[in-house]
Parts: C-alpha cells; structure tokens; sequence
C-alpha cells in the first residue's frame, strides 16, 4: 500500500530592479537596448584596481518592499562576496549578501518570507551556435533583489499563486517590471516530499521563466520524488533543470551549500548603517509608498465589483490608474452603479482600444459623465460605445457632444410611435415570425428601431410598444 506523502516547497525569486543605472557602476541599467557589450565599462567588466559604489535607488526600492510586506527592515547591513566560476561572472565572485541583508521575514500572501536580499546580475550567456558560447556584459552588474520564502509551500497551484503576487506588487511599486519571458522575473523552487513529520531531501529546480514552468516543474518533480522513494530509492540532493519540450526536470549538478561558496564580507564595499540615511528613512518611504494590491481589492469589493473585475483591474496598470482617477473625480462617493458600469466599461472596451495600441485622451471626469449619463437613460450603450471611441482618441464632452448631434437616448412614448409604425411597415415578414411565437423576431424589431434611430431610442421601451402594437 502506498504511504501518504507531504510535498514542501520553498520560492526563491530573482528580480532586476528598474534603477536608472546599474548596481555598483554608472553604466545604464537597460541589459536589452543596443547592441552586445555596449552598456559596459572597467567595473563591470572587473578590470583590475576598479571599486564598486552601491546604488541608494536599488537599496532604496528593496526597502520599498520591505514596508509592503511587512518585513523587518535592517538598520545595519553588508554586501559579500560568493564565490564561484562562470564564463558570465567576470570577477569570479558576485556581489551578494549573505550574514546581514536589507530584509528579514514579512509575509505575502500568506506565505512567509525568510529574507530578501540586493546582489548583482550575471552577464547573458548565449548558445546560438553549436560548439560556440557567447558573453554579453551588457547585463553584468544590473541590481538584482532575491527574495526566499520559508518552505511553507505545498503545492504547486499555491507557488503560482504567489510568484504572480510577487509580480503584481513589483509593478505596483515601481521597481520591476517583472517580465518572465524576459528574464526580468526568475523563480527557482526547492522542494522535498516526505512521508513523516520530517523533511525530505531538497532538490533545487532552477531558472522557470514562466508561470506554467513553475507549475508544471513543481509537479512534475513532485511525483519524480515520490515515485523514487516508492521504488525504494533515495533522492539526491542536487540541482535540476526544466526541459520545456518534453515537460521534465533534468540533473544539472549536485547542490551547492553556503560553505561551498567561501562568503565573506566584501573589503571594497562600506558597511551601511541606514538609520544615519534620510533617503532610506521609514517616514520618506511610507510617503512614497503606493496604494497595495491588497488595498485596492477591499476598495473594490465595497464599490460591488465581481472578482474576476477586481483580478483584471489591479493586474492592469494603465486601466487601474485610469480607474483610480474616475473614483478620485466622483463626487457623489456612493454611487457606485456608475461606478460598477465604468468598470464595465473600462474592462471591456477601453482595454480593447489600449491593447490596440490607443493613447487615452479621455478625461476621468469626461469618461464619468458619459457613464452617467448611461445609468440616466440620458444615452444608449450603443451611442455611448460609439461615442467613447471618439472621446479616447480627441477628448470632449460627452454631454456636449450627445446634445449637439442629437444623440440622447428618447424615453417619451409618445415620440416613438411613429417609429414603432414605420418598423412593422416595413418588416411583415418578422410581424408574422413573432405572432407565430419566435421571440427572437422581436429582437430583431428592435435592431431595426435602433438602427432608425441612431442608437437613441430607448430599447428597453421599444420593445414594450413594439410588443403592444402587435397584439
């Protein structure tokens, strides 16, 4: 019989951080613009006799994530030295930290965070022929914050679910633009399986750029382990690779440990202490401090928006801000049927026109008022579709605009039988489908009626008088 077995995981995330320049030079810090080896110079390369100058930018965003996690904030801290031999480490050592770094603990997602740490990022390796290696510096030396999580993980649904978290909040921030496929974001899982209270051997899976390749590798190696220890044998622990193709992780070598790296404080770069430092002060970043994704869904959730709306606003940077102003310009403060149609509206069709590549010239108060004017009955969604198309690439004033071209919606009765007469004139056909019980001819009845009318009609009360009439 099959023993019952507990898989742990614990993330350890790598993510560039968007400074102006890189971490101990003044290179620009833009490792995909121009060509190979031009954003370089004799510290990133580690020429002899050159000393490296931290960064205060890329302190001073990992401190920024520290106050939304929660974590404690280091009033003194160091960079060392890890020491290890690849072509894209030039000095034969990174910059690192070890003892002391700049975060400790805190929480996301529920999931707790053992540290996060600054270091520089290796150069890029590149393969493209056979037999042949290439090195471009241009990445060398780019800030690079590690986060670690305690292995408090169990499966890998909820590992994704963080990662995206922590993704999320790096753009929400500021301070990365996270992008996997990039490069930018990488996730690196540990993870052991175990049938006891006691852990089981930890196995490193390395370098997924994607969410489906942490998914998929944490499950995978998963049930390789299990299977391994269900045969009778013992896992080793060591570090593996992600095969995309075939969907497999692979042995790449046996596991490092701390010691295998020979730390030890790096003798070229100051000791910090960041309480003697306004710049890095707890009352400057809590100034700076952005509203957090967490913040916002609670706001959201009381306008009365659905989940899946909140998920895609907070995702969505430029629909979220834009949001963000059309709450900021809403004077009524309850009225949230305007808002909930705004979201609507800014989910649907204004992110369709951004991922079109549009540049939004619409005011938040302009777009408010034309989401007012829908609840109102005042205009159609048909003419308020048409109209927002024109008002995000020029601007205007919906209320303006609607009355000058006698677009406003026609709730009197009175004023549209006629309408209603001229449309069972001239469409016998669908008069004898509805009376013959197709429902869906008076729909149809109505397309025409708007379509007559420009989208003013009210439909709603179209339908009724085309409904009576044909009793």
């Amino acid at each position: 019989m099959s023993k019952t077995y507990t898989a742990t995981i614990g993330l350890e995330v790598h993510a560039e951080l968007k400074t102006k320049s890189k971490m101990f030079c003044g290179c620009k810090n833009d490792p995909h613009d121009g060509e190979p080896n031009t954003h370089i110079c004799p510290i990133c390369l580690a020429h002899p006799g050159t000393l490296p100058v931290p960064n205060e930018e890329a302190v001073a965003m990992v401190l920024l994530l520290g106050g939304a996690v929660g974590a404690e904030i280091a009033t003194y801290s160091e960079f060392d030295r890890k020491n290890y031999f690849y072509p894209d480490i030039p000095k034969a050592y990174q910059i690192s930290q070890y003892a002391y770094p700049f975060l400790k603990g805190g929480a996301l997602r529920g999931v707790a965070l053992t540290r996060v740490h600054l270091e520089e990022d290796t150069a890029r390796s590149q393969h493209e022929q056979a037999g042949v290696s290439l090195v471009d510096f241009n990445r060398s030396g780019v800030p690079l914050m590690e986060l670690v999580t305690e292995p408090v993980i169990h499966d890998a649904k909820t590992a994704v679910e963080f990662a995206r978290e922590l993704q999320l909040l790096l753009r929400t921030l500021n301070i990365s633009d996270a992008q996997m496929e990039r490069g930018e974001m990488r996730v690196e899982a540990n993870i052991s399986v175990s049938s006891t209270s006691a852990f089981g051997t930890k196995v490193e899976v390395k370098n997924l750029n994607s969410f489906r390749s942490v998914e998929s590798a944490i499950d995978f190696e998963i049930k390789r382990q299990i299977a391994v220890l269900e045969s009778g044998g013992v896992v080793s622990q060591e570090t593996r690779g992600w095969d995309e193709a075939r969907l497999v992780t692979f042995t790449q070598r046996s596991k490092e440990t701390a010691k295998d790296y020979r730390y030890f404080p790096d003798p070229d770069l100051p000791k910090m202490d960041l309480t003697t430092h306004d710049y890095f002060s707890t009352a400057r970043l809590a100034e700076i401090m952005p509203e957090l994704p967490d913040k916002k869904r609670e706001k959201y959730r009381y306008i009365g928006l659905t989940e899946a709306q909140i998920e895609l606003l907070v995702a969505q940077k430029e629909v979220s801000g834009f949001y963000e102003a059309v709450l900021a310009s809403d004077n009524k403060s309850n009225n949230f049927d305007v808002l909930k149609l705004a979201a609507n509206y800014l989910l649907s069709d204004i992110l369709a026109l951004i991922q079109q590549g549009k540049s939004l010239r619409i005011e938040p108060t302009d777009f408010l008022a034309l989401m007012e004017m829908v609840s109102s009955g005042g205009v159609s969604s048909r003419v308020a579709k048409d109209l927002l198309i024109e008002l995000v690439e020029t601007g205007g004033d919906p209320v303006a605009l609607a009355k000058e071209r006698g677009l406003a919606q026609s709730s009197d009765p009175s004023a549209l039988q006629p309408l209603v007469a001229e449309i069972i004139n001239e469409n016998n056909d669908a008069v004898i489908q509805y009376r013959q019980g197709k429902l869906s001819a008076l729909q149809f009845l109505v397309g025409q009626g708007m379509k007559k009318s420009r989208g003013t009609a009210n439909p709603g009360l179209l339908a009724d008088l085309i409904r009576n009439a044909l009793k």
